[in-house]
């Protein structure tokens, strides 16, 4: 499992020209499902989602998580973060789970992140096409692995 996170102002993601998540300050977290990802890869993603320290201190150092600050997290699949890009011009999608079973780690990842950041977590819709506006913050963007 694979997540680019960054730190947001605020980020919202609407389908059909209407907004379905959004969130004020906090992250954003692009994530995809991998081939064989199951439960401990989803434990490990929402454990890292919320306690990796990307949030200033005070004393203008990193040392603050989402569950520190209490910040929003707004979650979004994209499948094409997976891609195979290491030959050719054109993307490989064989490194990402099937939809199937990426839309349900996709959701597991929901839970376990719901389960355990109260403050709120907001999503986009797993298969739509979505558009995504953000306010980046810093920029602070970190890619983010489960294995």
């Amino acid at each position: 499992m694979l997540a680019l996170i960054q730190r947001v102002t605020s980020a919202s993601v609407s389908v059909d020209a209407a907004v379905i998540g959004a969130i004020g300050p906090g992250l954003l977290a692009l994530v995809a499902v991998e081939p064989g990802d199951g439960e401990a890869q989803f434990a490990r993603m929402a454990q890292r989602l919320l306690g990796y320290r990307v949030f200033d201190d005070g004393s203008g150092r990193m040392n603050r998580s989402l569950a520190d600050t209490g910040g929003g997290l707004l979650l979004v699949s994209q499948f094409t973060l997976a891609a195979d890009t290491s030959s050719g011009m054109r993307p490989g999608f064989s490194t990402a789970a099937p939809p199937d079973e990426a839309g349900r780690g996709f959701g597991r990842l929901v839970e376990l992140c719901r389960e355990s950041h109260a403050p709120g977590v907001e999503t986009g819709r797993f298969g739509a096409h979505m558009v995504i506006s953000l306010v980046n913050d810093g920029p602070v963007t970190f890619l983010l692995r489960s294995r």
